[in-house]
C-alpha cells in the first residue's frame, strides 16, 4: 500500500471513529466500554487478560472494573484455573447498558451510510470492513470490537 494511502486510510478510520464516539449513547464513560467491550465480546476473562487486549496494566483497570462491578454491569467469580484469580464477565444489566451505549451510533452510522452510499458502495463498505478487522486483528494485541 502507498504511504499516500496508507495515511487515507488512518485518517478515515479516525474520522469516523471520532464521529462515532460523538454520537454515542454517553452513559459510560470510553474507558468502561472498552473494558465491557472485551468482556462482552470474549469473556469471561481474567483482569490480565483484559489488560493485554487493552495494552492496559491490570493495576489501571482496577478502578474501571470496580466501578463496572459496583453498577451491577460485570460480576467476578472464582477462576477455577487460578484459585487466587477472578473472572470478569458481564451480567444482562452490562449487555443492555452496551446496547444502549450503541444505539445512537449504530443509528447514526445507518443513516449516514444510506444517505451518502449507493447500494453498490454498501456492499463495498461490508467488505471493507471484515478487512478492516482482519488488519486490525494483526499483530499481537486483539483489538477491541464493540458488541
Amino acid at each position: 500500500m502507498r504511504t499516500t494511502s496508507t495515511a487515507l486510510l488512518r485518517r478515515s478510520v479516525t474520522a469516523l471513529a471520532s464521529r462515532a464516539r460523538a454520537e454515542r449513547g454517553g452513559d459510560l464513560s470510553l474507558g468502561h466500554v472498552a473494558v465491557l467491550g472485551r468482556v462482552l465480546v470474549d469473556g469471561p476473562l481474567t483482569p490480565g487478560e483484559i489488560g493485554a487486549q487493552l495494552a492496559m496494566t491490570p493495576q489501571s483497570l482496577t478502578r474501571p472494573l470496580a466501578s463496572l462491578e459496583s453498577h451491577g454491569l460485570v460480576r467476578r467469580t472464582p477462576d477455577p484455573a487460578d484459585g487466587r484469580g477472578s473472572l470478569i464477565d458481564a451480567t444482562d444489566a452490562g449487555r443492555r447498558a452496551m446496547r444502549d451505549e450503541m444505539a445512537p451510533r449504530d443509528r447514526w452510522l445507518t443513516e449516514a451510510v444510506n444517505a451518502v452510499c449507493t447500494v453498490e458502495e454498501q456492499e463495498l463498505l461490508a467488505r471493507a470492513a471484515e478487512v478492516m478487522l482482519r488488519v486490525a486483528a494483526y499483530g499481537d494485541r486483539v483489538v477491541p470490537v464493540e458488541p
